[in-house]
């Protein structure tokens, strides 16, 4: 998926705010804290790279595209009749204690009834969202020194094109204005006013970002960023050189209509005809040893070389490096990975991912150019840093102290989603009470699943096989493996809850195990409670309600040693059958020896022996 830039006149009520600018100056050296958050997917995979955002109390987990073409945060709202289906439930505002809706006033546009804020975004492939607007407690993971914060969002009535179709559920804003969620945080004084992101490499994904100023690397690359010039994150690039050597252009080439935008929601990038023309030229001519092929779609016109290899590391040695010049002379460095995607149907083939941007005068840098690169949006001194490194060893190599590992990322760039909820969000129990003395006999969950209920009715078995699969994954401890082997899974109850299902299910003992250990309780409840329980694509993702621990009943003297009654029972009959057989053929063998003669009987007649 592709979200590029819509380039329209920005709306007067998401106007850039230069006097609140000014008064954050102030606060710029404070040690604010800052949000760290993960990124998953993979650009060229899924189309966008995502984090992950709770929003509400109890909060409601959403996995939102970062975009910093956009500045409205949204989800889906369960209201929405009109929206696709996305890899979370949607936002149910009932559900939330903390939830206000904005009420209409003249900072923002209102729906015809005049009661609420509403807002309306559209993109350049065509697809749209639109609105109302709400304000609730945002909370940024468990890897985060920043606490929960208020903030206004987009709550989705009806979405079209690719938002519709897209398994992300909705977008995170990150661009300049006043419902931009860094703004938000800005405007309170919580955070620096600079955010960072870090894309994985070429067949990583994942990454990192966060909200909040960061200490810069000593090498970082710089550029300025006008916001009067555009209402987007624009850099100054006055040259491009490619194998050292710079692009017969006119440095205003650069500069047409909005100038050089940065924009994460783009894959790719897009140059003026111009320079594209220029750069493709000379990218070809330094291709000696290389066989231009067709490009893997027939729809379109991609330039494909193939015979470099499976090797990323050494694309270098077939692909010349590319280089972008600042106004202030700094240049930027871009390896194969920052230009090339791979061909999807040709080994070790791979096409340009620079395209021409039609007739539009815009330069457009997609998130293909920033791979494996840590871009500082420092919009407190209007500037953007560039700092070339490994993505997934970003807080290693910036020295953090106490900074969190590293998120892991897969080769096919399918990230594990099992980040934690925010320890710190509202309503969220970390430590769970366990009874210390009774022993535990059953624990009963209730969630919600973002499933019809006329679906989830034939599939009901195989949700209890689910559930029960998932919570025996991933236990290294042998011990813990036997209690979790000694339980079973039970559907208690489900009903229909509008567009989603109501379920009822426990955990119990099963064969002679009369309770569940307080560790093994503590690590099932932990699991669910946490989001690490990824059940089938066809039940989509699940919202707990609440759970509860019930102590195992006690038992009587004949329950408690039924079992062993039964066996002593059984070994005595056992022993009793096999006595009695010993004994009936001890008993026929000595017949068979002496056999009974009665006193009538005719007796053969023997003769005496000689004395």
């Amino acid at each position: 998926m592709i979200l590029p830039l819509f380039l329209s006149p920005p709306n007067p009520c998401t106007k850039f705010s230069s006097t609140r600018r000014l008064l954050q100056r102030s606060n710029a050296n404070n040690a604010l804290p800052n949000a760290r958050m993960r990124l998953h997917d993979d650009l060229l995979i899924n189309g966008y790279y995502t984090t992950r955002l709770w929003i509400g109390t109890p909060p409601q987990r959403f996995a939102l595209i970062v975009d910093t073409g956009s500045s409205v945060t949204y989800v889906p709202c369960s209201s929405c009749e009109q929206c696709g289906r996305h890899q979370d439930p949607k936002f149910q505002p009932d559900l939330s204690s903390t939830y206000q809706s904005v009420k209409c006033n003249i900072d923002c546009n209102c729906d015809d009834e005049k009661q609420q804020c509403v807002y309306e975004r559209q993109y350049a492939e065509m697809s749209t969202s639109s609105g109302v607007l709400g304000e609730d407690i945002i909370s940024f993971g468990n890897l985060s020194a920043l606490a929960p914060q208020r903030a206004v969002f987009g709550c989705e009535n009806m979405e079209t094109g690719d938002l519709y179709s897209q398994h992300a559920d909705g977008i995170m804003g990150l661009g300049r204005g006043d419902l931009s969620i860094v703004d938000h945080l800005v405007d309170k004084g919580v955070i620096n006013d600079s955010f960072s992101l870090c894309y994985g490499g070429m067949g990583i994904g994942g990454g990192a970002m966060v909200l909040g100023g960061i200490s810069p690397p000593s090498n970082m690359v710089f550029s300025q960023s006008d916001p009067v010039r555009s209402p987007y994150y624009n850099i100054d690039l006055k040259e491009i050189h490619v194998a050292g050597k710079p692009l017969p252009l006119n440095p205003t080439v650069f500069d047409g209509k909005h100038g050089t935008i940065l924009d994460s929601g783009t894959t790719y990038a897009y140059l003026p005809e111009a320079a594209f023309v220029s750069f493709k030229d000379a990218i070809m001519k330094e291709l000696h040893s290389l066989k231009p092929i067709r490009g893997p779609d027939p729809n379109y016109n991609d330039i494909c070389f193939s015979g470099a290899g499976s090797d990323i590391s050494q694309l270098s040695s077939s692909f010349p490096a590319v280089e972008m010049v600042f106004g202030n002379g700094q240049k930027l460095l871009l390896s194969p990975e920052n230009y090339l995607f791979r061909h999807s149907k040709v080994h070790g083939a791979y096409c340009l991912g620079i395209f021409q941007n039609g007739k539009d005068p815009t330069t457009l840098l997609g998130g293909i150019v920033v791979r494996n690169t840590l871009v500082l949006y420092d919009r407190e001194n209007s500037k953007i840093g560039f700092w070339k490194t490994n993505c997934s060893e970003l807080w290693e190599r910036l020295h953090v102290d106490g900074a969190p590992p590293p998120a892991p990322s897969s080769s096919n760039g399918n990230n594990s989603n099992t980040e934690m909820p925010p320890s710190m969000a509202p309503g969220y129990q970390k430590h769970y009470g366990l009874p210390d003395e009774k022993k535990i006999g059953k624990i009963t969950f209730e969630m919600m699943l973002n499933v019809n209920y006329s679906d989830l009715k034939l599939h009901i078995s195989e949700l209890a096989e689910s559930i029960a699969q998932e919570l025996g994954i991933n236990i290294s401890q042998v011990r813990q493996v036997l209690y979790w082997n000694a339980m079973q899974v039970y559907i208690l109850n489900s009903m229909e809850k509008g567009n989603a299902s109501y379920i009822e299910w426990a955990v119990v003992p099963s064969g002679s195990a009369d309770c569940i250990s307080n560790v093994t309780a503590l690590s099932i409840i932990a699991r669910v409670a946490e989001y690490h329980m990824h059940l089938p694509d066809t039940f989509g993702s699940y919202h707990l309600i609440n759970w509860e621990i019930k102590a195992s009943a006690k038992r009587t003297w004949w329950q408690q040693h039924f079992l062993l009654v039964v066996l002593a029972s059984a070994v005595t009959f056992i022993f009793g059958l096999l006595a009695f057989g010993i004994w009936f053929i001890w008993r026929h063998r000595q017949r068979a020896l002496n056999p009974y003669k009665p006193v009538d009987a005719v007796v053969t007649e023997q003769e005496l022996q000689p004395l």
